[in-house]
């Protein structure tokens, strides 16, 4: 067993311990999130260096390390398209609770007013607009992704 499991089965462990309802850790090669709501996503490590899938327990509620799903970064914006961007640092959500629909598809027609994602700053969630008409060409974040102030979330071609 590497380091990496040894670490995250000791965060496991005091977090069962303890009356949080949540944790979250992140480094540059490692988000790691758990929570005791039953909505929320499932209990995942996703690194950001590969890795072999191997359970670290064996109970039902085990914690993984999981393959890395890896979205190649949008640093340019399309001729004629629109980038919504993040407004502040937070996590970027695409629906509005676990479970629920995402607030828009790719080639999905939007008004200004459309909202397209939520970004979260503890606890406190703030719905995103299109601010633009248009249709969406990609959603750039990953859901559940810490995104920073003037980040692409979203892609418009208000064009058609």
């Amino acid at each position: 067993m590497d380091q990496t499991q040894k670490d995250i089965r000791a965060l496991v462990r005091l977090f069962e311990q303890s009356d949080w309802d949540d944790l979250r850790v992140e480094t540059s090669d490692l988000k790691l999130v758990i929570s005791k709501n039953s909505n929320a996503p499932g209990l995942t490590v996703t690194e950001n260096v590969p890795r072999a899938r191997a359970p670290l327990s064996s109970s039902p509620d085990s914690v993984e390390v999981a393959e890395p799903v890896a979205k190649e970064k949008v640093t340019e914006i399309p001729d004629g398209a629109v980038a919504v961007t993040a407004p502040n640092l937070g996590t970027f959500w695409r629906a509005p609770k676990p479970g629920a629909a995402a607030y828009i598809e790719v080639g999905q027609k939007v008004d200004a007013d459309t909202t397209v994602c939520l970004i979260e700053v503890m606890k406190l969630f703030t719905p995103i607009s299109a601010g633009v008409s248009g249709t969406i060409i990609d959603v750039v974040a990953e859901n559940s992704a810490m995104v920073e102030f003037g980040d692409m979330l979203v892609l418009i071609d208000p064009n058609t």
